[in-house]
Parts: C-alpha cells; structure tokens; sequence
C-alpha cells in the first residue's frame, strides 16, 4: 500500500463530496475508490462555504461506522504539485476544524490498494449533527454560504456521484425531496 507521506509514492486524495466534481487540482489520475469502516452522512453544519454562523448549512463528511463503506474517488496528485496541492486542500478542508485529516486505506475499483488524505468529521467538535432526512432537507434548501447555495452542494454531489457510476441513494432521495421543497 502507498503512503502519502513517503514522497516515493504517490500523494492520493479521496474525494466523497465536493472533492469529487471541484478538487481545486487537476489529478494526473482519478479512481473510483472504496473506503471501509465510514459512510457519507450530512453530518456538518457548514458555517462558511454553504451556510453562515447565523443559518448553518450542511455538508457531507465521513462519520466512522463498523461495517459501512463509502464510495468516492481516489486522487492522484502530480509529483511536482505534492506541497502546494497538501497546503491548498488543507486550507480548504480544515477551514473551522470540523474535519480530521486522517490517512486511511482505499481499495480502488482496479484492485490497488493505496493510502489517501481523508477528511473525516470531528465527532467531538461544535459543527457535528446527527439529525433526519427531512430536517437536512429543510436546511440544504434556504442556506446559503460564501461558495453559493447548500442545495447547489447537494446536487452537484448527487450528479457526480451518479457520472462516476457511484450513484448514491441517499443523496438522490434528499435531492428530490430538496427539488420538491424550492419547487
């Protein structure tokens, strides 16, 4: 398995939202890829990108389960790029440390196995939520933050997923029901 912090292998980065369809890099390899032991959840209430401090929207992140598994894509970053692409996704990622960067073990959809920079949900931080399908509807359809519309964020992610042929059904159940709410 390659590790991101040996720079004889490759750097990867798995991608389960946003990072998916707006990386802020081009890959010089994208996979799909299969992450065991978390599962996508709208579990982080968004204070910048996607909603404000006043009306928090949410967006995805990985939130630990025994037996559950995520698929997303796998992103090889270009050699010369390692530093500047690390530095970038960490401002971005880690913005409110809402998300741990963690380095976990993929199986991509060619059979390899490599190590990725994954950002997981802080359980134990103020920005972590477990609520219902309805009430993430609710919210994703009114909030707005610095990088546009929540539902924006939802659909891109749901559309994606399904280009990668990675269609998830939670997300498409939430996006209908946002689509139903906007009209």
């Amino acid at each position: 398995m390659t590790k991101p912090n040996d720079h004889t292998t490759p750097l990867w980065i798995f991608g389960y939202g946003s990072l998916v369809w707006d990386p802020g890099f081009t890959p010089t390899e994208a996979v799909p890829a299969r992450l065991d032991g978390w599962h996508r959840s709208f579990c982080m209430r968004s204070i910048h990108f996607r909603g404000t401090v006043e009306k928090p929207g949410l967006v995805l992140a990985l939130d630990a389960q025994p037996g559950a598994h995520c698929w997303g894509v796998a992103l090889r970053v270009a050699e010369e790029d390692r530093e500047a692409v690390l530095a970038e996704t960490r401002a971005r990622e880690l913005v409110s440390d809402a998300y741990l960067e963690k380095r976990l073990p993929v199986t991509l959809q060619d059979g390899r196995e490599v190590e990725t920079v994954t950002y997981v949900i802080d359980r134990a931080g103020p920005q972590y939520c477990q609520i219902g399908a309805e009430e993430q509807a609710q919210i994703i359809a009114t909030a707005v933050g610095g990088r546009g519309p929540n539902r924006d964020y939802l659909f891109n992610t749901a559309a994606h997923l399904a280009e990668w042929g990675l269609e998830d059904e939670d997300l498409v159940a939430l996006a209908t029901r946002v689509r139903a709410l906007i009209g």
